[in-house]
């Protein structure tokens, strides 16, 4: 959690109500970049982000918790994984070579530069990644994301809007790891998912349904907060060249889990049409979320919402659910606790435990074993 100073970018100060996320911390040749990033506020950043899974692969088919209703899906693991970045071998020699790089900044304290963790010591040798830098769109100049997309329009690069520090009712305009994480097993297990009708909850910058879109027939993005869905439709646009292809569609809607209905309101930006919530109710098989378990209320208010959508499915249907267990110490406990993760596991033991006579939840923890093809770090957590 850090924001700086007004004038002196390089002297951070820490504020309780910032939330940052760590993504974008593998940049080595970037000295104080978030701080220099946060001095300015909330910018629009646009980052890319590489994948490893060329179009072809995903058109051609080429080869988390997990909530079933009605019906389990068996998960398996064990692919290989396709190589693109054989050109960055020699890149990637020479900064191994020079080994871990530590440097001073303006108070004397060491910076040291992390490495991103390869999926597993086996495929070690293949995790070569990009250094994901991002680029801010400049306010004022109409032309500026043009340059930008002349710059890459490459079919295995998903560009992502986004901002970078934000209070915590505004998290999901920043990407987290848990969406690269459930990114990666989607494209992993992108057979399971082709032609699929899908429903992504708190979907934010919208990075998740993108990658989903590349095989389902048609995703659900949805969130809550008109400038937020703004953000994420721009972002599916911005990435609709990955979509065509296998004819994929996203929908870019309104669901506020504290209510208890969709949002039909015509004169509402992002809300839902009559056609929208039949289709969705007559054809959706696969929900998933991604990192929305950090309040209790909200995880609360999630579960509930889950559970009427998927009372009023035609079709069984299956539920992936990704997050990062973050460890804090609390006062209260005087311990490194990780209040909101166990909050999660409750409310999840309490679903699968239910017995209303309507409804069977199955849960199945799933392997972290399958291969990364974006840019983050898998750490253990996730």
């Amino acid at each position: 959690m850090v924001e700086s100073a007004e004038e002196e970018m390089d002297n951070p100060t820490f504020r309780s109500d910032t939330v940052l996320s760590d993504v974008h911390l593998h940049c080595p040749s970037k000295r104080h970049l978030m701080v220099r990033l946060n001095a300015v506020g909330q910018p629009v950043f646009l980052s890319y982000f590489k994948l490893l899974w060329s179009t072809e692969d995903l058109a051609s088919g080429k080869h988390m918790s997990e909530v079933t209703t009605g019906r389990e899906h068996q998960c398996r693991g064990g692919d290989e994984l396709c190589d693109k970045d054989r050109s960055n071998t020699e890149k990637e020699g020479e900064l191994n070579s020079e080994g871990v790089e530590a440097l001073l900044d303006a108070d004397g304290d060491l910076e040291v530069v992390r490495r991103p963790r390869s999926a597993s010591d086996l495929q070690a040798e293949d995790l070569l990644r990009d250094i994901v830098c991002p680029v801010i769109l400049m306010k004022g100049k109409e032309d500026a994301f043009e340059d930008e997309e002349q710059e890459c329009t490459c079919s295995d690069v998903v560009k992502i809007e986004h901002t970078m520090a934000t209070p915590l009712e505004d998290v999901g305009k920043q990407v987290w790891r848990a969406a690269f994480l459930l990114a990666d097993y989607i494209l992993f297990k992108r057979d399971t998912f082709r032609c699929c009708s899908v429903l992504e909850l708190g979907g934010g910058t919208g990075i998740t349904s993108i990658i989903m879109g590349t095989v389902a027939k048609r995703v659900y993005c949805t969130d809550v907060g008109e400038d937020l869905l703004t953000m994420c439709e721009q972002n599916v646009a911005l990435n609709k060249h990955l979509m065509e292809p296998g004819g994929g569609e996203i929908k870019v809607k309104e669901l506020d889990w504290l209510k208890d209905e969709f949002c039909t309101d015509p004169e509402a930006p992002y809300s839902w049409s009559e056609e929208e919530i039949a289709d969705l109710l007559d054809h959706c098989s696969v929900i998933m979320a991604a990192d929305v378990f950090y309040d209790d209320d909200l995880t609360d208010a999630l579960f509930r919402t889950l559970y009427r959508i998927t009372h009023n499915l035609r079709n069984s249907c299956t539920v992936y659910l990704a997050l990062e267990k973050r460890l804090n110490f609390t006062l209260r406990h005087m311990d490194v606790t990780c209040e909101a993760y166990s909050h999660f596991r409750n409310t999840l033991n309490d679903l699968e435990n239910l017995q209303d006579g309507k409804m069977k939840y199955t849960v199945e923890p799933i392997k972290l074993d399958f291969c990364q093809s974006l840019v983050y770090e898998r750490i253990e957590q996730l």
